[in-house]
């Protein structure tokens, strides 16, 4: 049986309670302005000043671009992308997809880009042929700089930090999810572009990666601009750069492919 609290408790609960009941001020569907400010930022808890953010469709199917990306390949043509030193892009088109042409060089974007949301699919040639470095190479260069792999790496032994998904020469993918040679598979990255005062770096890159859906890299720091058989390291760049595609001289093909870039969100720049 429950018993009642003695009036003088009542008293005491009451106007305790009151006085630690937070004051609703304005319209509470819209925030309010009486609640504590958040650490480092100019706004309260729910603060109804702060920004909204803006909207997005997403696209209707599972891997399309949403309303503000800017798609950099519509498996139609290759105006958005250039060769070395301005010259038209030589890869192949056709079937909806881009291939590479060996020996035609890397490419890339016209548009250059920092932080940034990244969704391209590939596929390695469906007549494997060769092993480890040569079966399926060609790679995603974040800012022309930070490479992530691209490998046909289904039952194809190499060295660890070198597999499909692994941030090349310094991180390798935390699982191996690729599929077999000839079916198409998807990265969706999320890149943090590194920061600079001057010559000093500020902040590294970091980098998320999924293949095919699956994590291989969740925020994952990177020593510096991606180099073969040494180690990287950080020197000043600019604040934006193109994407690229690498000609490694296998014949790996591309679609689908489009970025947003990522700012804003109320959070501080550091």
């Amino acid at each position: 049986m429950r018993r009642a609290l003695p009036f003088a408790a009542l008293v005491v609960l009451a106007v305790f309670g009151q006085s630690r009941a937070p004051k609703q001020a304005g319209n509470p569907d819209l925030g309010f302005e009486d609640t504590p400010m958040l650490p480092g930022l100019p706004y309260h808890v729910h603060d109804p000043n702060r920004p909204h953010p803006s909207v997005v469709t997403p696209a209707v199917t599972p891997g399309g671009a949403p309303s503000d990306a800017i798609v950099l390949f519509d498996g139609k043509d290759l105006s958005h992308w250039t060769g070395a030193n301005g010259a038209p892009a030589r890869w192949n088109v056709e079937n909806g997809y881009m291939e590479v042409a060996p020996g035609a060089g890397d490419i890339a974007t016209r548009e250059k880009f920092g932080d940034c949301q990244l969704h391209i699919e590939w596929a390695a040639p469906a007549d494997a042929r060769g092993n480890s470095q040569e079966r399926g190479n060609s790679g995603v260069y974040l800012m022309a700089r930070f490479e992530v792999q691209v490998l046909d790496s289904y039952q194809n032994p190499t060295y660890a930090d070198g597999t499909a998904g692994a941030i090349y020469g310094q991180w390798p993918p935390l699982v191996n999810a690729a599929r077999p040679p000839g079916q198409w598979q998807a990265y969706d990255i999320l890149f943090e572009a590194p920061r600079f005062d001057g010559a000093r770096l500020l902040r590294p890159a970091y980098l998320t990666v999924l293949l095919n859906g699956v994590v291989l890299h969740n925020h994952q720091e990177v020593m510096g601009p991606t180099v073969y058989r040494q180690l990287a390291q950080y020197v000043p760049q600019p604040s934006e750069d193109s994407l690229v595609l690498q000609d490694h001289r296998n014949r790996v093909r591309y679609r689908n492919i489009w970025i947003r870039r990522l700012s804003g969100s109320g959070r501080p720049e550091k």
